[in-house]
């Protein structure tokens, strides 16, 4: 029986166990992607209602204001109207699966401004 060399038992270890955790590597990446994503578009929809209910408040376009920093991959919708002194903006964003023209649900971000009055 031949002698056993020492420190060649685990011979091609690494090389396996790298092919093993590379596609749990990916998918925690891209789990991370996917919550960056989310997390972007929620700060697009408060962005974006904050600024038609301030529009509106002054009584230009809330639809136009709302849409100025949000591309059409977001597939966005804006519902604006005043309510008593408040103008309200609801603005709703589909939700991106990896990049923004792939979409499974939807955000909602609100706004409200001070009506202003006009002077005369």
């Amino acid at each position: 029986m031949p002698a056993r060399r020492p420190g060649r038992g685990d011979r091609g270890q690494v090389a396996i166990e790298f092919v093993g955790t590379v596609p749990l590597i990916l998918l925690l990446v891209a789990a991370v992607w996917e919550c960056v994503l989310i997390g972007y578009a929620f700060s697009l929809a408060g962005n974006a209602a904050d600024e038609a209910a301030r529009a509106g408040a002054v009584g230009r376009s809330c639809e136009a204001a709302a849409g100025e920093h949000i591309g059409e991959a977001w597939g966005m919708k804006a519902e604006c109207g005043p309510a008593g002194d408040i103008y309200k903006a609801t603005v709703t964003l589909k939700i991106p699966v990896l990049y923004p023209g792939l979409n499974f649900g939807k955000i909602t971000g609100t706004g409200g401004a001070a009506m202003e009055k006009e002077t005369e």
